[in-house]
């Protein structure tokens, strides 16, 4: 590994490409996770229940094969490689030439542009392979809650313990900021979401926020929260007034909140300490 940091160009191309075979299996995740869980909740149910559910074909990250969802064709491999596929396909399946959802390549070149963006920014190898899988569950958690309004407790909850363990070296913060931060990220959002409930008598977020922004304050330490808090929020009300004015969305239409999260949580990765500063000549 350490050969490879001798040669910026090649370790920083090298991330991309691994950024567009990653950003593939994410798309993945995104469209199959939420569906597995939700048979896994509907298996539940009937259990409880008493109730015996219908057999269904078996669904996993890696089985069945890939599919083009119009015609249930078989994607075969030379048309699942990365973007490439997508441009020689014109953006339609070989088989029904239904459109191909450009999302799909979409969420490759921006796996691979992020990831380019972190080889640039960490050049100590430990950081590195650290920060990549993290960047890489933001995007996951990103798009899955934007179809779906949820964040799965499988990619939060390993996301926040992987932050306290890296820490526990000193991995990018001291371990006691890690871990004051995932309490102070879950109880931040906790709070808000209680004051609003009993303000309004509705749920203003699920408990997935609560649960990704403790992830991010044990990767990033509580120093970041704020930061993160403030990037999120603002994005999130500008963009939620833009779609009320021009999108048509009505105020009770509910908006996902993990996606502004995830979106804070990236700025302060890559400039949360000149945010800080800056902050701090500010205010003094």
């Amino acid at each position: 590994m350490q050969p490879l940091f001798s040669h910026p160009a090649l370790l920083v191309g090298l991330c991309g490409l691994l950024g567009l075979v990653v950003g593939s299996f994410l798309n993945v995740v995104i469209y199959r996770l939420p569906k597995i869980l939700e048979r896994e909740w509907r298996a539940q149910c009937a259990e409880l229940n008493g109730v015996a559910l219908p057999d269904e074909p078996f669904l996993s990250l890696s089985r069945p094969a890939s599919a083009c969802p119009h015609c249930a064709r078989r994607i075969r491999a030379w048309e699942n490689i990365p973007v490439v596929s997508f441009l020689w396909l014109r953006g339609r399946c070989a088989g029904c030439q239904q459109p191909i959802h450009w999302r799909y390549p979409a969420i490759e070149l921006l796996t691979a542009g992020l990831s380019l963006a972190v080889a640039l920014h960490f050049t100590q190898p430990q950081q590195l392979l650290f920060v990549l899988p993290f960047v890489w569950a933001l995007i996951a958690l990103t798009f899955i809650d934007l179809d779906t309004q949820l964040l799965p407790d499988s990619i939060t909850l390993p996301l926040l313990w992987a932050g306290l363990l890296i820490n526990l070296n000193h991995g990018f913060v001291p371990l006691s900021s890690a871990v004051s931060g995932a309490a102070a990220g879950y109880l931040l959002l906790w709070s808000i979401y209680q004051g609003f409930r009993l303000l309004t008598g509705k749920e203003g977020m699920g408990y997935g926020d609560f649960k990704l922004l403790a992830a991010v304050g044990a990767w990033l330490g509580w120093q970041m929260l704020p930061a993160v808090l403030l990037l999120s929020s603002l994005t999130g009300a500008i963009i939620g007034i833009a779609l009320m004015l021009f999108g048509g969305h009505q105020r009770n239409t509910p908006i996902p909140f993990g996606p502004y999260l995830a979106g804070g949580a990236l700025i302060a990765l890559f400039w949360g300490n000149a945010i800080n500063t800056q902050w701090l000549h500010l205010t003094i």
